[in-house]
Order: structure tokens, then sequence, then C-alpha cells
């Protein structure tokens, strides 16, 4: 048996010397057996544990065992091999133990201390050994893989840290604000944030700091927001926090709490709180925060400019805004009376900024009477020198637009975007002889002074506040070279300079105070039914000042009935009718200081009977010969020349005119379909937004449509 095969504890243990021999040995063995029947009977050891066998044998190793050294083969401690008690037979847990093979009188050793884990090295020995010989086991081959995902271990994983957190488990900063501590992990702060991130890697003082404070640059009740955040993902953003949040996740560079409540300020954007978010969004670099809030108040300025917000405005942001020339302001009135109130309410710190302010005002817009006898003796003004020579300017500048003696050139000259004038030309058929003004207020249609000489197929174009129709056909088979002009200010026609080429059917465009007039047909040719001559290549250009007109160079392919226009020190030419008769899917681009056409890219689709005019900061192409090609519109990014969907019109408008005043885009004329479109509509780039106008007479077939400045002549 097993407990026969080793020698009993105190008979054959220990060194020979100390073995009994004798009498004396007999003597302490029979000591020994009165002890032993005198000891207490010990209780029965649980199974596996050391002191449950009775054996001089160490208890059998467990299954799991990892232990250094080669497990036994076979036997109570062989791998797989079910526990086992000191006879050498299973038994369950909980039973006790046989009875004890040792001779009768033999001490029982004493119980062993309880077994501790094996050392973390043994495992990763035996685990790695374990694996590779899996792997080589495996059969050489394509193998079966399961990718395993728990979905919600992530949210799982964010509870637990919070829990954590909460209970200053593991935490390793302290965050401090104000009175309040919080205690974190700094590896979560690092994630969620490179303001943190920046701290705990950078070798700042605070990286070996268990504290970092921040003292009363933020509020605790915010940075428990941002924490809580950071721990489950998630953050209630209402009217009271969104700006202290916005704040807070800019300064401590949590980029989705900083977006997440600029979002949320948008949608709450309206004109009371606008300027405010105008200064939050400037200051925090959102962008399009800041786009909205300042349109809005670009828009609003009327009302605005009567508030507490608008009185405590920085210098900077309101000379910002009065020069702008998208304020919409009917009168420039206003503008004046809003930047002297804007200096009384601080006088002593803001009356040396007075003259600057007053050069951002369109001071030869106001009506002569109001610039004499109010602005002139106004005390802010003439108690300051160079403010009293500003104002002076102005008086002369306002005499010469009254007196219509030249071009006005210059800031207190140039009437705001919102300003202009919308003006119509066309007839009742389809020789355009009339010219009509849109009544901003009234949203009436009124008729002026007729034009001298009735002409087809004829473009126009405003410079400043006069008006420029050129070219176009008098008689069935006839072009004109000629050119006439238009004074919105005193409602009169006059001639100019004729053009070097007669023309119909072209374009013409406005770039840096100078006109241009592009490609078209010069003749009709054939019998009848006449045909037009071959599309031109030729661009003129009109300096107005010298009333001279010049070539420059040539279009790379000669087009008729394009949409032309000027926009960043560029002309630009969208499709066309070309030379053989077909819709040409090009742009053509002018760079008049390299006097060159290039061809950046193509249309979206082949054009012609297009209108185009700039809106901000793009070109927007609308209409079409066809309703497919009307049907849409696109906008054109005159830096990168990329085109973008501008989406669905409010009706599909064939060969229509457009133009653009007080950064909305109007647009007017054209068919839908067989009936011809009677309304004048507008888009809002703010809204997004297209809305009717007025109805334009059934009577009145635009043949043109431009902006001019208007000013105020009493």
């Amino acid at each position: 048996m097993i407990g026969r095969s080793a020698a009993p504890v105190g008979e054959g243990a220990g060194p020979a010397a100390e073995r009994p021999r004798g009498g004396g040995g007999a003597r302490r063995q029979s000591e020994r057996r009165a002890a032993s029947a005198a000891a207490p009977e010990r209780a029965p050891a649980r199974c596996g544990t050391a002191g449950s066998t009775g054996s001089a044998h160490p208890p059998p190793l467990p299954r799991y065992y990892a232990g250094p050294g080669p497990a036994p083969a076979s036997g109570p401690g062989a791998p797989g091999a079910p526990l086992r008690s000191a006879l050498g037979e299973p038994r369950r847990c909980g039973t006790p133990p046989p009875s004890s093979p040792y001779r009768p009188g033999t001490v029982l050793p004493s119980p062993a201390p309880a077994a501790h884990p094996p050392p973390p090295s043994s495992l990763t020995t035996m685990s790695v050994s374990s694996h590779e010989n899996r792997k080589s086991r495996s059969s050489s081959g394509s193998m079966n893989i399961h990718l395993f995902h728990k979905p919600g271990h992530a949210d799982s994983l964010l509870t637990h840290l919070n829990l954590l957190r909460k209970r200053h488990l593991f935490t390793d900063v302290v965050l401090r604000a104000g009175n309040q501590a919080f205690h974190c992990h700094r590896a979560v702060l690092a994630s969620c944030s490179r303001y943190f991130d920046a701290m705990f890697s950078g070798g700042l003082k605070e990286s070996r700091d268990a504290e970092v404070n921040f003292h009363d640059s933020l509020h605790p009740e915010v940075l428990e927001l941002l924490l809580d955040y950071a721990y489950s993902a998630r953050v209630l953003i209402n009217e009271e926090n969104a700006e202290s949040l916005l704040e807070a996740g800019d300064m401590l560079q949590f980029q989705d709490i900083r977006d997440a409540s600029a979002d949320f300020l948008e949608k709450n954007l309206y004109p009371g709180n606008c300027l405010n978010m105008l200064l939050l969004s400037d200051a925090h670099c959102c962008e399009r925060l800041l786009e909205l809030s300042w349109r809005m108040a670009l828009a609003n300025f009327t009302s605005l400019c009567k508030t507490e917000d608008f009185l405590r405005l920085p210098k900077d942001k309101l000379l910002e805004l009065v020069e702008s020339e998208e304020l919409e302001v009917e009168d420039e009135t206003l503008v004046y009376e809003a930047v002297i109130g804007w200096i009384r309410y601080d006088l002593p710190q803001r009356h040396e900024v007075l003259p600057e302010l007053l050069r951002s005002v369109r001071l030869a817009l106001l009506p002569e009477s109001y610039l004499r006898k109010q602005v002139a003796c106004e005390k802010l003004v003439t108690s300051h020198k160079l403010g009293e020579e500003i104002v002076a300017d102005a008086v002369r500048c306002k005499m010469k637009i009254l007196q219509n003696d030249g071009l006005v050139t210059g800031c207190c000259a140039r009437p705001r975007k919102v300003s202009q004038a919308l003006l119509l030309l066309g007839g009742q058929t389809f020789m355009c002889d009339k010219i009509y003004t849109l009544d901003h207020k009234t949203r009436e249609i009124i008729p002026r002074a007729d034009i001298p000489s009735p002409r087809k197929e004829c473009s126009a174009c405003a410079i400043g506040c006069k008006v420029y129709i050129t070219g176009g056909k008098g008689s069935e088979n006839g072009a004109s070279k000629d050119v006439w002009v238009y004074d919105t200010l005193h409602d009169e026609w006059a001639k100019a300079a004729p053009m070097l080429v007669a023309r119909f059917g072209h374009g013409s465009a406005e770039l840096d105070h100078c006109l241009y007039v592009v490609g078209g047909h010069t003749a009709v040719s054939g019998a009848f039914p006449a045909s037009p001559s071959v599309s031109l290549k030729q661009v003129e250009h009109y300096d107005p000042q010298l009333d001279k007109w010049s070539l420059v160079a040539p279009l790379r392919e000669g087009v008729s009935n394009a949409a032309v226009v000027g926009a960043k020190m560029k002309l630009f030419v969208f499709g066309g009718t070309s030379a053989n008769q077909e819709k040409l899917p090009k742009v053509q681009c002018f760079d008049p200081c390299q006097n060159r056409w290039t061809v950046p890219t193509s249309c979206p689709q082949p054009w012609r009977y297009t209108a185009a005019a700039v809106v901000g900061s793009h070109i927007i192409v609308i209409g079409g010969d066809t309703e497919f090609s009307a049907s849409s519109a696109y906008r054109f990014h005159s830096d990168t020349y990329q085109w973008s969907k501008f989406g669905d019109v409010t009706a599909k408008r064939i060969s229509c005119r457009a133009v653009t005043s007080g950064n909305r885009l109007y647009v007017v004329g054209g068919y839908c379909g067989a009936q011809r479109c009677k309304t004048l509509d507008c888009y809002d780039p703010s809204s997004d937004t297209w809305s009717s106008v007025t109805t334009v007479p059934y009577s009145l077939i635009p043949s043109a449509f431009v902006s001019t400045w208007k000013y105020l002549s009493a």
C-alpha cells in the first residue's frame, strides 16, 4: 500500500545518528506512544489541502497545477486525474479521509500552511508552451476563424470606469475647480482631451503632480459636465450651460463638446442674441456659428443698433459691421446715428475713434439737407478737426453726385448692396424698349424713361449708378455697335462711344469698374429663315472714365447666348452656343492682368441661355434652354473651379434672368414649360429659402435684369 512505501515520521526520518538504538530507543518510543494517545483527534482536512492524507506523501496535485517542474505522469497528481485519497482511490470533497495506514503509535505530520498561487512567470511559461503545442497540432492550410465582438463592451467599460471614479478607486489625479475636487483617471482624460494628453505626457509640472488646480478659471459645474461626458459619452446641453460648455470645451480641447455646443447655439440663434453669439464664436473660432451670427447681425442692424449689446460692442467689431457692403439699411442716416450713439455711450474712451468710424459711414449717401444741417453741425464732429474734414469731403462728393459731374468713386459715395436698385429692361414683345425699377418697400414695378433706340438681343450691365446697354438688333438683318447709358439718379439716357464690333446675342459684365463685352453674333446670313453668323471670339473692354473701347485677348472658343459674370478680379463665361451651333460644356476664364483666356474646367452639363450671378463668395448659375437643364442650379467656386449642386429652384425657368442685390439672388422672366413665368423670385442664402417677391405684368417680357447703386437725391 501507499502508506507503507514511505518511512513513518519519527521512525524512518532524520539522519541515521538520531535513529533509536537499543533500549534507549524503546524507552523514547514508549514516550511518544503515550503522547500520541493523550493528543486530541485531528479534524479531517479538506479535500486537496495539505494534511488531507495520513501518509508521508505530499497532497495530490490539483488538475490546474502549473508549478515548477514536471507534473507526475500518473497517479494522484497526473494532469486530468481526479482528486485521490491517501489510499489512491477517488473520493468526493467533504468526505472524511480513510483511516491512517500507519502503524499504531505513529505521530501524524503537522498540517502544512495554505498553498499560494504559482508565480506569474511559471504561468506565462506554461501558457506559451501550451499554445505553441496547440499550434503545432493544428492542421496546415486554412484555419477556422471566429471574431468575437461584444457590442456593449465599450459602454460597459465606461460605466465601470465611472463607478470607479465615483468611489475614488484606482484614480491617479485630482482636478480642482473653485472649492470642489474631482478624482479622475489620467488615461481617461488624456483619451478625451488633447489638452490633458499634452499636460500628462509633455513633461509639464502637472504631469508629476497628483493635483491640477483650475482655481476660478473654470466653474465646478461645467467641469463636472465635461467629466461626466468623458466617462459616459453623454452630456445634457441647454440654454443655461451651452455657452459655458463651448468655452470650456475649447479651453480644455474637448472638441466634441465644443462642436455640439456650437450646433445647439446655431439652432437657438435669433436677433436678440446674435451679437453675443458673434463675439463668442469669433473668440472660439466656431466658423459656422460666426457666419450665421454675422449674417443675422447684418440683416437686423436697424433693430440691433438700439440695444445694450450693440452699445457694448468692441470698436473693431462695430467697425467691421458698419464697413460691410452687406449691411442691410435702407437709409444711411441710421448708420450715422448708430455710430454717434455708440461713441456717446462711453464718450471719454471713444471720442478719439470718431474719425475712423465716420470714414466707415457712407456720408455722401445722406440727404444733402441732413448732411449740412445735422452732421456738419454735430458737436462731436466739430470738436474734432479731422472729423470736420471728413464731413467737408462728404459734402463736396454729394454735390458732385447731384450735379452729375463725372464718375464718383470712394467709400463715402459707394452704396451698400442692399441699397442697390433692381432694374428690369424689356417690352411687350421681344423688342427691348422700356426700363422699370422695383420698389423694395412696396414691391411695385415702376416704369422709368423709355429706351431711345429699341432693340432685340441686346445686353445690359450696371456700373455704379449707371446702366450700359450694348449692341442688339435694330432690324431683322443688322447688328448694332451702339451703346446707350441710363443715369438712375436723373432718369436720363445718353449715348456713349460705340463698340468696335457690331454684335447681338452677346454677354456683358462689370469687372474693376470697367465693362467687358463677350462673344455674340455679328450678322444674320442666308435667305428666310435667316440664321445667325458664326459665334464671335472677340472680347471688348470699355473704360467709363475715358469713354473708350479696346480689344483684349479673344475667347478660346467663340460663343453666343452664354452667361458672363465678373468675380475675384476675373471674367467667367459659362457654356453658350458654339461656332457649330452646339451647346458648349466649358467654362472660359479671363485674367485681365495676363490678358489671357483659359478653360479651367467643364460645366456640369451643356448649357446655353443660362444666367449667372455672384452670391457671397460663389457664382450661382441657373436656367437653361430645356426643362431638364433649368430644373436645377449650380454653385461655382471661383477659387477652386469646383462645382456643387445648388438645389432645385422654385420654378423650372428656361432662358431666365438673374442678378444679385443685398446678398440675395433675384430671378425673373423665362418660360415655365410653354407659359411665361410671371413671378420675380428671391433666394436668401442666410436661410436657404426661396420666396416670391412680386408678380411681373404680363405685358412685360424681361430682356435684361441689373442691379445699380441707389442714391438719395434730396
